[in-house]
């Protein structure tokens, strides 16, 4: 399916591979939402990129996610109670965030077992997910750079 698009605020050109790239975090919903999302996507004939378990874990894998991530028609987010917690998830969500600054990338959100208010204030559960990692990457990684 790859197909060319050009950006209006960009003179370059970006190739897609995948209509939708999802990002979330395994040890919450991989057994049971995401893998029914990524069956119904499949059965719909939409073209997913999926975060294989046997990917190696290291630059390779985060090369090969961003690619996935660039090359996305659509992002989609899966909010789960500990997918702040995962510096793997926050890095995606960070370059998910520059792809839709840069090329109109369009990203949706999805909440599971998650008030987004909770997630928007960083309170509740996530309160002390979200302090650890503002301590361990900075305000700008987790919350100060209108990534949530």
């Amino acid at each position: 399916m790859a197909q060319e698009t050009s950006s209006s605020s960009s003179e370059s050109i970006q190739t897609l591979c995948y209509d939708v790239f999802v990002s979330f975090y395994g040890k919450d919903t991989r057994l049971s939402f995401t893998d029914h999302f990524f069956a119904a996507l499949y059965r719909s004939g939409i073209l997913t990129f999926r975060d294989d378990r046997e990917l190696e874990r290291g630059k390779a894998i985060w090369t090969e996610l961003q690619k996935a991530i660039e090359t996305s028609r659509i992002a989609v987010i899966v909010f789960s109670r500990n997918y702040a917690a995962s510096s793997w998830c926050l890095d995606e969500l960070e370059k998910i965030m520059e792809c839709n600054r840069s090329f109109q990338q369009i990203v949706l959100p999805i909440y599971y077992n998650v008030d987004p208010s909770e997630l928007r204030a960083q309170k509740g559960n996530l309160a002390e997910v979200f302090a650890n990692h503002k301590e361990r990457f900075g305000e700008e990684k987790v919350g100060g750079g209108g990534l949530l």
